[in-house]
Order: structure tokens, then sequence, then C-alpha cells
């Protein structure tokens, strides 16, 4: 059964709520400006091409920087990282939404959308790598990661909405500009948080230049992580066919949603439970469920089934990230903590990447349930590239 007791525990520790509520505001941005710049770019340009190029440059740059980001805070902590990307990341959005507005050359577009997301404040490292120094015990520690899934899943899931609602009242830009407000204020309350004062700089146990990839485990999980979140990008875009081949391109949206909503529901319970079976057995089991749940998917089922289906697809999704964030706890030293979070963050949105790649590659020769199937293939390949990972003592 679902319990919330473990929850209130963790939240009971003094001045942690304040800090989680400015780790939300700060990290909004991630699920409005995908969408958010797609949308600016094309209702400037006209095309639906152009605005993919624009988001695009915003991943490439969040995922091409934010390792030195996460370095960074190890060796100096969060404050002058954040505080910088507190000025950096509102101001390229700015010239963002100026640069389109003012028709500017399209690589100075590209340029301002590539720096904003290389700028993006990294909150989430920060989080996970205070959970790993404040939080000993692995269950409290497990509680404390599934709740980070379920609030980066409420942001994906209320991202889309607030842009919709922006977009509808207001325009692109302004959901543009609306998350830049985000990405300062976030940062500044975050730092502001007195359980900040309990951070940590770990002492330097020697100089490498690659840092946490020297660890062949990690090196290991970041390949599993890309893999797997192949799948994702698989799914997102095999639910955007499958709407459109319904005659409903919005209805993308519902479906994702609802998965959020199963990803969500089996992250609280995950992180409720005391679990027997090691880590490194959970992991691999895991991604098998989760392929296994995607399967369905890809043998046509009725619509009045499709939607309420998507619930059962969606819930090993988030206990699968939670694992995946303790086995980046646990393979990573801890003076390369920030950092190893955040070469796990760019494995997560290059795996997408590359999904989304394959699956609209399959969509040129066939339609969303292949899509489908191969998205559980890839997740089954993922929980058996994980085997290697267990060990008697995990």
């Amino acid at each position: 059964m679902l319990s919330l007791a473990r929850y209130a525990t963790l939240l009971e520790r003094p001045h942690l709520r304040s800090l989680i509520l400015a780790s939300i505001l700060g990290r909004l941005p991630v699920g409005i400006l995908g969408l958010a710049i797609l949308l600016l770019a094309q209702s400037v340009k006209g095309s639906f091409a152009q605005g993919g190029i624009a988001s695009a440059s915003y991943v490439i740059g969040l995922a091409a920087v934010a390792p030195l980001l996460g370095r960074a805070i190890d060796r100096f902590g969060p404050r002058p990282t954040l505080l910088a990307c507190a000025v950096a990341f509102p101001s390229a959005l700015i010239g963002t939404v100026l640069a389109y507005s003012l028709q500017a050359p399209l690589w100075v577009a590209l340029a301002c959308a590539a720096a904003s997301g290389a700028s993006f404040p990294p909150i989430t490292a920060c989080m996970r790598t205070f959970f790993k120094q404040q939080l000993k015990e692995d269950t409290l520690l497990t509680t404390a990661y599934s709740l980070e899934s379920v609030l980066i899943e409420l942001i994906f899931i209320t991202g889309p909405m607030l842009v919709a609602l922006l977009v509808a009242f207001a325009s692109p830009s302004m959901a543009v500009l609306f998350a830049a407000g985000c990405g300062f204020l976030g940062p500044l309350l975050f730092l502001r948080a007195r359980a900040l004062a309990q951070w940590r700089i770990e002492p330097r146990r020697g100089a490498s230049l690659f840092g946490p990839l020297t660890r062949p485990a990690f090196c290991h999980l970041l390949i599993v992580i890309l893999c797997y979140a192949s799948a994702f990008g698989l799914i997102e875009i095999g639910a955007t066919a499958h709407a459109a081949e319904a005659g409903m391109p919005a209805y993308a949206g519902v479906l994702l949603g609802i998965m959020s909503v199963g990803s969500a529901a089996g992250g609280l319970f995950y992180g409720s439970r005391t679990w027997r079976m090691p880590l490194s057995r959970q992991f691999p089991l895991t991604l098998a469920l989760m392929g296994l749940g995607v399967a369905p998917l890809a043998i046509g089922l009725p619509e009045w089934l499709f939607a309420p289906y998507c619930v059962v697809a969606g819930v090993a999704m988030a206990p699968a990230l939670i694992m995946q964030a303790m086995l980046v706890a646990k393979t990573s030293q801890p003076e390369h903590s920030a950092e190893a979070f955040t070469w796990s963050a760019t494995g997560l949105l290059a795996g997408v990447g590359l999904g989304l790649t394959l699956g609209g590659l399959l969509l040129e020769f066939t339609r969303s349930p292949t899509v489908f199937a191969a998205a559980a293939a890839i997740a089954v390949l993922a929980a058996v590239l994980a085997l290697p990972m267990i060990r008697p003592r995990a």
C-alpha cells in the first residue's frame, strides 16, 4: 500500500521545505522552454521545422555544458555557479525573444537559444548532491529521490499547460519571458534557503580531466541511461504519431500527461516502501517491466482502452529514474557528485534525442505501433545491458 509517512518524515527536516519550493520555481522552465521556444520560432518563421531547430539548439546547449557546471559546483559550491546562471540564463532568453522579434539573422537566434540551454541553472544536480551529502540512510535517500522524480513529473505536466495559457492569452514570447523570470528568481530563492548552510565542498583526492568518467561502473551506467532514455524519446514521438493518426494532434499532450500521472504514482509508491531486493537487481527488472508495460501500446488497443492504459505504461518510468539517481550516487565519488548527476542528465537528454530521431525515421515508413514496439524492445535491451551491474554485495 502507498504510505506518505516517509515523505512526511523527510519534509520535517529543518528548512528543507523552503529549499524544495525554491527548487520547483527554479526548475519550472524545464517543462516550459522546449515547447515555448519551438512556438516562438514557429510563430515568427512560419515553420515547425524552424521551431524544431531552435528547440534543439536549446537542448544541445543544455546537454553540452551541464557537466562543466556540475564540476564547478563540486569545486566551489552552488553559490557562484547559480548566481552566474541567474544572470546569464534570463539574459540569453531575452536575447532569444529579441532576436526573433527583430528578425535578426537566424544564427543569432539559435546562438541565444543555445546559450540559454548552456546557462540553465543546474538546481536538480544541486538538490541530488545535497541529498547525497545529508541523507546517509538508503531508505530516506530513496524517498528523497522519489520526491524529486515526482516533482519533475509534475513540472513536465504543468509546464506545457502554462505555455498553452500564456500563448492563448498573450504570446509565445511571453511564455519564454515567464521562464526567464522563473530562472532568475528561483536560483536566488534557492540560495537563500537556510538548508544550504549544510552544504559541504568535498576534498579532492586527485586531479582528473574526466572526473566521474574515470570509474568504469559509472560509464556502464551512462550507457544504460542512454539506452533506456531512447525508449522515452520513442514513446514521446509514438504518442504524437498516434494522436495524429487519430486526427487529433493535440491529443498527444493528453496521452503523455496521463502517462506522467502513472509515472508519478509509481514513483510515490516506490519511495514509500522498503525493498529487500538489492538496487542493482531492481534496476534491470524495472527496465524490463517498463518495456513490457509499453508493449501493449504496439498491438493496436481500441481507443477507449488506449488512453487509460497509458497510466499503466508509465508506472515503471519514475522508479527507473529514482534507481538511476541512487546508482549515480553510489557509483560516483563524493567530490564528483554534482558533475556525475549532470552527466546522467546529459545521457538522458541525448537518449531522448536519439529516440526522437529514430522514431522520426521509422514513421517515414510505418505507423505508431512500430514505434511503440521499438520503445519496448529498447527498454528490454537496456535491462539486459544493466544485468552486469549486479554484484553480490550491491
